[in-house]
Formats: C-alpha cells, structure tokens, sequence
C-alpha cells in the first residue's frame, strides 16, 4: 500500500536534538505531528519510524530515536505524494513548525509541527493507522 501519513508524536521531556544536517533543535514538551509519505510499502515505513533500533537517514529518524520522543498514533490516507505536501501547508498555518524539518526534497516551510491537541489534525481526513 502507499499513502501519506502523519506521527502523532509525543515529547515528554524538553530536550535538545541534533537533527542531521540541521542545527541542534530545542523540542519542548508536548504532542508534534510529522507529515510523510510512502510512496511504496506504507506499513513497513511506519514499522521502521515505531522503532528505537535504526540507522538516522531522514529528519523523523534522528527523533524519534531520543528516548523522549514516541510515536503515540499513526493516521494515514491513501494519497499521492503531493497530498502531503498539502497537509503540511494546511498545517503550517495554524500551528508552529520546526523550519526545514522534513522537507528537503519540496519547498514547503515543514513537515514538523507542535500541535494543541488531536482536534488539530481531524479536518486532515486521515485514519488511524491499524496493523493487518
């Protein structure tokens, strides 16, 4: 299957992070949602960002491998790749981004956004997320 999706992730301890080529970010406590697509193989994407043991290739990957940080939801959409970039826009604004997060092959602000609460994202359209 292919889609887009997006990590619920909850912080629950401020902590500072180098993400790749980025600075060192401060991410504070609280509920972020990561916007991504997988154009090809969508539950084994989310299985690889669920786990602690991998190798850092994309922004989400140097996050969530702080212990802090933990994917609490998966919602997902079967959509092409531009759809994500729509979300993320839809997104962006309303809620405060972390610049350049996850967005180094499109021109949108982020990918990466600390959102209030899980009513943020329900206009999305996406699902939960449910292993077959």
């Amino acid at each position: 299957m292919k889609g887009i999706y997006i990590l619920l992730i909850g912080i629950e301890k401020g902590m500072k992070e180098k993400i790749g080529s980025l600075k060192e970010i401060d991410f504070h406590r609280g509920l972020y949602a990561y916007v991504g697509s997988a154009q090809n193989s969508l539950e084994r994407r989310i299985a690889r960002h669920k786990s602690k043991s991998k190798k850092a290739f994309w922004h989400i990957d140097y996050l969530l491998k702080n212990k802090h940080a933990k994917v609490v939801k998966v919602l997902y959409k079967n959509a092409g790749k531009s759809e994500e970039c729509r979300i993320a826009g839809k997104l962006g604004k309303t809620e405060p981004s972390i610049p350049k997060f996850g967005c180094s092959d499109c021109k949108c602000i982020s990918h990466l956004f600390r959102i209030k609460d899980m009513e943020t994202i329900e206009h999305t359209g996406m699902k939960e997320f449910h292993k077959k």
